[in-house]
């Protein structure tokens, strides 16, 4: 089911709600909000449609869903710009008294397309008068006009709570939380709420309604949560299972700003947070932080990477542990702020000067990003480096339910923290453990650890040096402290086959796209397997014997082959690319048709 109308008709609340309403009947459930990328677009336009999807059923869902079952459509713009993803025969409701020729002109509608013989045969149409029926609810409500017409969209989700049996008891509690200090409007939106129920109830517009029944779930507690909810909650585990205080420091951008929002909750448990005043000062401030002898993060999208490079930089030649978080969205220069890609991955290995090499974790799923901040946290504090976690927008603004773990299944994380009262012998600013070839953290304070740290290079003793052959020993020791991350971290396993036909390789938010257009392809009798990499810089140890069980191998990716270029050019595995770069997440139909294209040669 889709939702969508202007960006001020509230799509993005009523979709939540429905989201929740739905998880708590016992469907698995994933969401997709696509937002305006203008902050006030015109009312009225294609440009300011919003829209929240939401797929639910019985059964596992790995993805947001691809065509709809139901369209919801708040006005002709609406219409115009979602009629093309509703499938035939599908649900179109629509809020008729919308049409009129005001709204139509606006997005160059000709004539009603409600009045189309051919919309009424291919779509299953239901026009209900939203907009007026809200106002009779509120007749004597005491309401203006403008805040009665802001109510309409709960009237909206009441007949979808009909169409499919949900209880509307979660979503009237949320409301008088919501509107505790202004009960009037609690009021009246639950009056809306019910109105819309029971005109779907009432009407002879609704021929059917549906009942979906419970998704089997492993057992446990789950609650529902976006990907930056749940990265800022992995942060703030990471912090607790360190034992030590964090920084996080950011610089409003869309769509990282609600991981500092999230952060900001949570100042009990050692996390402080910072509103910066540019990217850069986030960036500093978080490797300063790291310096005193806490958790430096920060968090931001492509453009604020971009002016994060230097600091990184100077992070990666002190070796200070530094969690930077990149919520991917598409670009180049501010590109499209609401759309998501998988873009960054080269400017996160290369995109500074020099060899200046870090880590690169990347999650898949909204619930991993909890998983993915403390791994990226263990893997900066073990290995004193800064480490680049990938997300994006599809994940930071999508939901899904998340099974909150024990905390005592959670990882340990260590340090190098040198404590007061420790023996300065052997000391060395840049001595390296033989495992890990991590350095030790000495901080300011802790006394006779008085030491140079900078961006100039330097030898073991911290000494600035510019001899030839102590920096070709210092560079390479530092991307061997990455190589050797290798040794800490999962090897990569296809699903369900270890070797076949062909290999589906991907990385980021495409998991949910290609695990179930795997299985698809699997049900026809094809062979083919699915493996997703979570590391991508170092690759896991057995990357090349897996890429090399499988005949073919095929690496969709949102960008134009980043991690294909990778894999062929240092595996020499003739990797085939399937890229789109349109600032939407992958359909599975469409990597179920490039998959068996590719199978078939």
């Amino acid at each position: 089911m889709r939702f969508t109308g202007d960006s001020g008709d509230g799509m993005q609340l009523v979709g939540a709600q429905f989201t929740q309403v739905t998880g708590l009947a016992g469907n698995d459930v994933m969401t997709f909000p696509d937002f305006p990328a203008e902050i006030r677009a015109p009312q009225g336009t294609i440009a300011g449609v919003s829209g929240f999807q939401v797929h639910f059923g019985d059964h596992t869902i790995y993805t947001p869903g691809d065509q709809v079952d139901v369209l919801v459509a708040m006005n002709p713009a609406a219409l115009k710009a979602n009629l093309k993803d509703l499938k035939e025969r599908g649900v179109l409701l629509v809020n008729s008294d919308e049409f009129d020729e005001k709204n139509l002109s606006k997005v160059n509608y000709a004539s009603n397309p409600l009045n189309d013989q051919a919309l009424k045969d291919k779509y299953r149409v239901i026009e209900a008068p939203i907009t007026e029926s809200t106002r009779r609810a509120l007749a004597e409500s005491g309401l203006t006009t403008k805040e009665i017409d802001r109510c309409k969209n709960f009237f909206a989700l009441g007949l979808t709570y009909w169409m499919y049996h949900r209880n509307m008891d979660l979503t009237k509690k949320w409301l008088e939380n919501q509107f505790a200090k202004k009960p009037h409007l609690a009021k009246a939106n639950i009056q809306v709420l019910e109105a819309g129920y029971h005109f779907a109830e009432t009407t002879e517009l609704f021929e059917v309604s549906y009942e979906i029944t419970k998704a089997r779930f492993e057992p446990g507690t789950y609650r529902n949560i976006t990907g930056n909810s749940a990265l800022a909650l992995g942060l703030v585990a990471a912090a607790d299972l360190a034992g030590l205080p964090a920084l996080y420091a950011g610089y409003p951008i869309t769509p990282a700003s609600d991981i500092l929002h999230e952060l900001s909750k949570y100042k009990n448990f050692n996390i402080k947070t910072f509103q910066t005043e540019d990217e850069i000062a986030a960036i500093c401030a978080a490797v300063g932080a790291s310096y005193g002898g806490s958790i430096g993060i920060t968090a931001s999208s492509g453009p604020g990477i971009a002016l994060k490079s230097e600091a990184i930089n100077l992070a990666v030649m002190t070796e200070l542990p530094v969690v930077i978080v990149d919520v991917q969205r598409a670009g180049p220069s501010t590109g499209m702020p609401t759309k998501n890609e998988q873009t960054d991955l080269m400017m996160a290995l290369y995109g500074r000067n020099g060899e200046s090499p870090v880590p690169v974790i990347a999650a898949s799923t909204p619930a991993d990003c909890f998983d993915a901040a403390i791994e990226a946290t263990r893997i900066a504090l073990k290995f004193m480096t800064p480490v680049f976690l990938l997300s994006d927008g599809y994940l930071g603004n999508s939901s899904e339910p998340w099974k909150i773990p024990n905390v005592e299944n959670l990882p340990e994380i260590e340090n190098n923290k040198i404590q007061p009262g420790e023996s300065r012998e052997g000391f060395k600013v840049y001595g390296r453990d033989a495992a890990t070839l991590a350095r030790r953290w000495p901080t300011p304070g802790v006394a006779g650890f008085e030491h140079r740290i900078g961006g100039i290079e330097k030898d073991e003793n911290g000494n600035i040096c510019y001899d030839p052959d102590n920096h070709d020993t210092m560079v390479r020791l530092r991307q061997g402290k990455i190589d050797k991350i290798a040794d800490f971290i999962p090897e990569l396993e296809a699903y369900p086959e270890s070797k076949g036909g062909l290999l589906v390789l991907g990385w980021g938010s495409t998991y949910g796209a290609l695990r179930e257009a795997v299985e698809r392809v699997r049900k026809q009798g094809f062979s083919v397997s699915h493996a997703h990499l979570k590391w991508l810089n170092p690759f896991p140890k057995n990357i090349e014997k897996v890429l090399k069980s499988f005949e073919k191998v095929l690496i969709p990716e949102m960008n134009l082959g980043h991690l294909s270029l990778l894999i062929r050019g240092k595996y020499l595995v003739p990797a085939q690319g399937y890229n789109t770069v349109r600032g939407r997440p992958f359909g599975v139909e469409e990597i179920e048709a490039a998959i068996i294209k590719t199978l078939r040669g």
